[in-house]
Formats: structure tokens, sequence, C-alpha cells
């Protein structure tokens, strides 16, 4: 649905991005991350049209964004990090407005209706814009582009200055919209990637560094598995019993209760997913499996991880 193909971009001498490409399928929330000044903004500009790349393809639900502009832009729902919007005017007249500029066929009545109640402002829809907080502002910038029913939605920085209670009524409502629409989401908050996307793109000084869900980044950091699991076991015959699966180069008991429980944290040479292992070891075995978890880094440390990294080889 979204596809980007060796796009670069240059404003003089100065090289914001450098032969950039990914693709998004259909109904996926994918996360673009990374520092500020990083390429992700120019990114989504390219992607909704208003540059061209220097070098590259763009392409909107396989529509070339530079050859064909305004049908790809009839796919697109774009919120920009500072969305215009009329102060003066109230929040149906607004919606009304972008709907008939987005060329929309029959009335646009209902489709104002739907996106004020998809979007939690039904009661706002009489109150002039300026008037709204902050996170109504922001709803009202959401309404607007997903007033057209685009099959691409690009969202630039959506929680930038939201209180915490906004954030999250703002995340929930970003997340509602998987599997109906395919979202690309710019942000530099780690917590907005691990919560909302299903997917992550690293970007560092215009280049793509990084790209897998979450779970995939951590484990490739850390350059190896590591699994959790508590059971209700002998400690020696689960030590043995792990440690000979393939792959595995460590077992560690990291803690037990008084009730036998044990906290066992299974280490992989790879990124293999030991647990359809671990599951049928302890089913021969007749243990009893109370959780069963990978262990990750924290997102904030998977990120400064790559980006030293990336550093690392250009130096």
């Amino acid at each position: 649905m979204i596809e980007a193909e060796g796009i670069s971009k240059s404003f003089g001498s100065a090289r914001a991005l450098d032969g950039v490409s990914f693709a998004v399928s259909g109904g996926e929330i994918v996360g673009l991350l990374g520092p500020n000044g990083s390429g992700k903004t120019t990114i989504m500009r390219m992607l909704t049209g208003f540059f061209a790349p220097t070098a590259g393809t763009c392409s909107i639900a396989g529509i070339n964004v530079t050859e064909d502009p305004r049908e790809a832009r009839r796919h697109i729902g774009y919120l920009p990090e500072r969305v215009a919007l009329y102060p003066d005017i109230t929040v149906r007249r607004y919606l009304a407005f972008v709907a008939r500029i987005h060329d929309v066929s029959g009335s646009v009545r209902p489709l104002v209706d739907e996106a004020m109640e998809k979007c939690g402002l039904s009661h706002m829809a009489r109150r002039t814009i300026g008037k709204l907080s902050r996170g109504y502002r922001q709803r009202v910038g959401i309404a607007q582009a997903v007033i057209h029913k685009p099959k691409v939605l690009v969202l630039d920085e959506p929680t930038v200055g939201l209180d915490p209670r906004q954030i999250v009524e703002i995340r929930s409502l970003i997340r509602s919209l998987a599997g109906q629409t395919t979202v690309l989401l710019s942000t530099h908050i780690l917590p907005e990637v691990s919560i909302a996307c299903r997917r992550v793109l690293i970007l560092d000084q215009g280049k793509l560094v990084a790209e897998d869900t979450a779970e995939g980044l951590a484990q490739k950091a850390i350059g190896r598995g590591e699994t959790v699991v508590k059971l209700l076991a002998p400690e020696r015959d689960v030590t043995a019993a792990f440690g000979a699966l393939p792959s595995v180069v460590g077992v560690e008991v990291s803690a037990r209760d008084p009730g036998g429980l044990l906290t066992v944290v299974v280490t992989s040479r790879g990124v293999e997913d030991l647990r359809p292992r671990i599951v049928e070891t302890a089913v021969a075995k007749g243990w009893r499996v109370f959780e069963l978890s990978p262990r990750v880094i924290s997102l904030e440390d998977l990120f400064v991880q790559i980006l030293e990294s990336a550093e690392a080889k250009r130096a």
C-alpha cells in the first residue's frame, strides 16, 4: 500500500535522505522512528506529494506520487505536525470544507458525522475550533485526515504537545484504525511505537538503519534470544533438558520460591523462538509451565544501541 524505492532528497548541498527503501502492507500500523533531523518528516512530505524525491520513487496504492500526484492524494489522509485549522469556524463546518476539497461524491454530511463519531468529536460539532483544547484540536486534525476514507493515513508526531490523558486517547484512536487503514506513524517518542505499531522503521541521518518488529529488533541488537520460563520442575532436570535443545547456549535458574516454582532464563545462539521447543520438552516431562515469554531489552536501550551501531559503521 505504501512503497518507497531508493528515495533520496537533497536541499542544495545538504542531503536529508539517502537511498531509503521500505514497504507497508494494507492494514499495517508502522512506526517511523528516529532522532530529530533524521529525515522522518521529509519522507512523509514526499509520500504525500509535497516534495518530489531527488532520486527514487514513492507509490501509494500502486500510484506513483510524482507522476500522478492528484490521484495518489485521493488515497492519502495526512496529519502534519502542525495541521492548518481555521480557529473561527465550527468543527462541523471545517470538516465539511475539507470533505469538499477532497471532492467526495454525494452529500458530505454523512462523512462529517462518521469522522466526528470516530474521533470523539460529535459533542463538539458546533464548537469553534479556536475554543477547543489542544487534545480536541488534534482530534480535529485526525478527523480531517480520515474524512474521505483514505487507504493510507500518514501521521507526523500525532501526540506532540499533548498531556498524558490526551496521549492515551489519541493512541487508542490510532489503534482503532488498524486493519481498516494503512498507517505510517512518525514519532521520536519511544513508547508510542511499542504501544501502537506492529513494525518499526528506524532512521538516522537520512538512512534506514533498522527494520523489524520491536521484539525482533531487540533480539538482533543483543545478538541472542532469551526466553523466560516459570515452571514447577526439578531444578537439575530443567537445566539438563533445556540445555540439550538445539541452539541453546545457556540455562540459568534466576529465581525459585518456597513452593518450588522456578524462573529459568534460556539463552539461544540466534534469534530463533524457542518457546515451542520449551513447551514440547516440558509437556513430555510432565512439568507444569506457568509463564513463557521472550525477554527483550527496553526500547530506549534498543534505540541507543542501533544508533550507536550505525554511527560506528559510518566512522
